[in-house]
């Protein structure tokens, strides 16, 4: 790689704050709020929608057509679904994960009135003294798991007292630790270190005092995790969307640990064929590591940017994590190289002249045999 122009220190710091900030699905304005104050300590002007999804505006000389990078703020969690008779909690899931890695978690639960209660996530039968070998044979699945309050309570009738309701936030602790070897360690990776390193590029670019060839937006979702992601935070004149999110490692998976993934297909699809490529050959250009990858039961918020409507091309480009929606782990070195290229891809020139207009004739529509950038 070449010397990179990323501030490591400053990748970490803000993405272990992020880490601490609860923010799953549906209660999301803290984070939100955070992640406005640093745009605008950076600098950049900023819009929200209703809900609370941030467009942050970087100009360019030519202001048509834009391009956007996005990240997903809202994470995993739960949701109380009932009072048990003995005042323990039962939860249903926010997101897609396994009841599996929410045993043992360390919880909060956010009532109507701004109290949080503290808890742990147990199995129902959780005492090996008390059921001995049944321990290790009751399924897994969500009813077979409750929350158990560090409050006095054993019925329902004081657990109500104590303020909790059916349809209560549960936010599961991220608990980040960052080690020597470069390693980060954390729930809710996904995608806070996507999230980080978009800021991180943009602090970077920000400091070279190069100018963009075009407007480029860097948005921030938070309705991924349940399936609507950039449906809502998109406008017409977006050509080009690369979305930052995570590369899975397993069998017969290419994710690279200490470099950045290229996704060329998903569940939703094949990405744009042009715009991927433009991305692997700044990776080759900037001596980035990188590798290519396909992956199978995944979608991100450019697959919910398509179904919206929006006729755009679509990237997606992704950090190494091991474990992913269960205990995960990324390297520092994947996150300076996918922040790298997010640096170069906001100063590269659009890919198409034509993709101004949203309709245009065949003689200037690119083909496969000629995946080359062509400056406006």
């Amino acid at each position: 790689m070449q010397d990179s122009p990323i501030d490591r220190k400053y990748l970490g710091t803000i993405l272990e704050e992020l880490l601490t900030i609860p923010s799953p699905s549906g209660m999301t304005d803290a984070i939100t709020t955070r992640v406005c104050h640093e745009l605008e300590e950076l600098g950049i002007e900023y819009e929200l929608t209703r809900r609370g999804a941030i467009r942050g505006n970087l100009s360019g000389r030519q202001n048509s057509p834009d391009r956007a990078i996005v990240a997903h703020l809202d994470t995993l969690g739960a949701m109380v679904k009932w009072i048990r008779p003995n005042g323990r909690l039962r939860i249903v899931p926010i997101g897609h994960w396994s009841s599996r890695f929410a045993e043992g978690a360390r919880c909060t639960v956010h009532c109507d009135d701004g109290r949080v209660l503290r808890g742990t996530i147990l199995p129902l039968k959780a005492s090996g003294h008390v059921y001995n070998k049944e321990v290790d044979s009751q399924p897994t699945r969500w009813d077979g798991v409750e929350l158990r309050l560090d409050e006095r309570t054993s019925s329902a009738e004081e657990t109500r007292a104590l303020g909790v309701n059916v349809g209560d936030h549960i936010s599961v602790d991220s608990r980040p630790e960052f080690t020597e070897t470069g390693f980060v360690s954390a729930r809710h990776l996904d995608d806070k270190a996507g999230a980080a390193a978009i800021l991180a590029a943009t602090k970077a670019l920000l400091a070279s005092g190069k100018e963009l060839p075009l407007d480029c937006h860097i948005l921030f979702t938070i309705t991924e995790e349940v399936g609507a992601g950039a449906s809502h935070i998109l406008h017409g004149d977006v050509a080009e969307l690369v979305s930052v999110d995570n590369g899975t490692f397993a069998p017969e998976q290419n994710t690279a640990e200490y470099g950045v993934t290229l996704s060329m297909m998903d569940m939703s699809g094949p990405f744009d064929w042009h715009l991927t490529r433009h991305l692997i050959g700044l990776c080759q250009e900037n001596e980035i590591d990188h590798s290519r990858d396909v992956f199978n039961y995944y979608r991100s918020d450019a697959a919910a940017a398509l179904e919206a409507g929006n006729d755009i091309r679509t990237a997606l480009v992704c950090f190494g994590l091991d474990a992913s929606h269960g205990h995960e782990r990324v390297h520092m070195d994947s996150l300076i190289s996918l922040a790298q290229l997010l640096y170069h891809y906001m100063l590269s020139p659009a890919l198409f002249r034509r993709d101004k207009e949203a309709l245009g004739p065949l003689s200037d529509f690119p083909s496969e045999n000629n995946p080359s950038a062509e400056d406006p």
